[in-house]
Order: structure tokens, then sequence, then C-alpha cells
């Protein structure tokens, strides 16, 4: 009988909703892919019609593949911190803190970046529509 019961709660028990740890995984090849230069994982990621701002600067999902894969600074390090998954249907927003360090035409950079990326279920899976990332000014020690 004790079988039985279990059978029937591990049958009618809800679903696990794996998305948000899916989400996660994505946004982890994204730092990762910056440090390789990886067009492929920015051009699956990236939807079609995709935006991106910074600070006081737009750019389209062209200007964004054509900076992280070709543009001026080295990316050594990469991760991301402290992310956070909003599940709004097919849509998620993704908040965190990227940390990038390499090097640029001005010498050796470490940024950090607050991020939110917006993301919609598409085709069986995700692409990110929008981001928005706030490069934080170093504190002076």
């Amino acid at each position: 009988m004790t079988f039985v019961f279990a059978a029937v709660l591990l049958a009618t028990a809800a679903p696990r909703d794996t998305e948000p740890r899916v989400l996660l995984r994505l946004e982890d090849e994204w730092a990762l892919a910056l440090i390789h230069r990886d067009a492929a994982v920015f051009g699956r990621l990236l939807a079609e019609g995709f935006i991106y701002t910074e600070d006081d600067r737009t750019m389209s999902r062209d200007d964004v593949l054509r900076d992280v894969v070709a543009g001026p600074d080295t990316v050594q390090t990469a991760h991301n911190e402290d992310m956070r998954v909003h599940r709004f249907g097919a849509t998620a927003v993704v908040t965190g803190w990227l940390v990038v360090g390499g090097r640029g035409p001005n010498g050796p950079f470490d940024r950090r970046y607050r991020f939110t990326d917006t993301w919609v279920r598409r085709g069986g899976g995700w692409q990110i529509v929008a981001a928005h990332d706030y490069l934080v000014p170093a504190r002076r020690r």
C-alpha cells in the first residue's frame, strides 16, 4: 500500500520548473563565449531584432555581434554573479552582475556590469531580445 501511495504522489506531483536553471546556464554560456569570441554562441542566443543599451549608447544585433567577436577588447576572464530569474510566461528577465577582465587599447581592465537581459522562449529554446548593461565605475582605493 505504501508503494502505491508513493507512486501516486510522484505521478501527481507538480512538474519542476527547470527553466530558471536553463536561463542561468545560457547566461554563463554568454560569459564563456566572450572569452572565446564565439560567434556561433552569440548568433544562437541573440534574437533577430535584438536591441542592446549600455550607458548612453544603443546597439543593434549586428553591432553587438561585431563588437564581441572582433572588437578591440580581449576578454581573458568573465563570469556572472548574483543572477536572478524573473519569469513571465514565455518571457523571462535575468538580472545580475557580469565581471570581465582583459586587455584593451588603453591597457588592462577589470569591469563590472549590472545587467538586465530579456529572454523570450521561441521554437523550444530561449533567445535574448533585449539587454541593458550599466558599467559600474571602479572604486578608488
